[in-house]
């Protein structure tokens, strides 16, 4: 079994079929990213205090690219989480799916995780606290803070885009692709 070879053109074809992907949405897969998206927010902005909330408290204030990363993360992964509504209702709905052992939703998972901490009070996270106490918190993981969101969106958005081409280069009924 000979393992195929990237070519020049496979990024092209990777973005075109996540184009073509996102264009055959249903709305009930745009509802669905929508309310992903606001799901995700919620969960990372309030632990995070990127929403004031009686409930939690941050040490270190907010930095001003805590909000862009916040917002993109969340869109990003709400749009991975409606990759796996199906197009359809109906009987066919309840069959089981065939991603088991997904890699993309591993990526999403680790994406979301990076997000957390990366938005995060580093003081406040109690692994970092821990790990490193509260001095080391604020001089040794506040700094690396930015490459962790980095490397979220990256993550996040490659997991996406993964899905994005399986849906067309990998359907059972592929949508024919036009060259531009």
């Amino acid at each position: 079994m000979r393992l195929a070879r990237s070519t020049p053109t496979e990024p092209v074809r990777t973005l075109q079929a996540g184009v073509l992907a996102l264009r055959s949405w249903t709305v009930r897969q745009r509802l669905a990213a929508v309310g992903f998206s606001v799901t995700f927010a919620l969960l990372i902005g309030i632990p995070t205090v990127l929403i004031p909330n009686p409930v939690f408290g941050r040490q270190v204030p907010v930095h001003v690219w805590n909000y862009p990363v916040w917002i993109a993360s969340s869109v990003l992964a709400g749009m991975l989480a409606a990759t796996y509504v199906r197009r359809t209702r109906g009987i066919a709905e309840m069959a089981p799916t065939e991603d088991t052992g997904d890699v993309p939703s591993r990526f999403g998972m680790v994406g979301g995780v990076l997000a957390w901490f990366a938005v995060g009070c580093p003081v406040c996270n109690k692994i970092a606290l821990l790990a490193l106490g509260y001095s080391g918190a604020v001089t040794w993981f506040a700094p690396v803070q930015p490459f962790l969101a980095a490397a979220a969106l990256v993550t996040t958005a490659g997991a996406l885009l993964m899905r994005l081409r399986g849906q067309i280069l990998c359907s059972r009924s592929p949508l024919v692709m036009t060259p531009t």
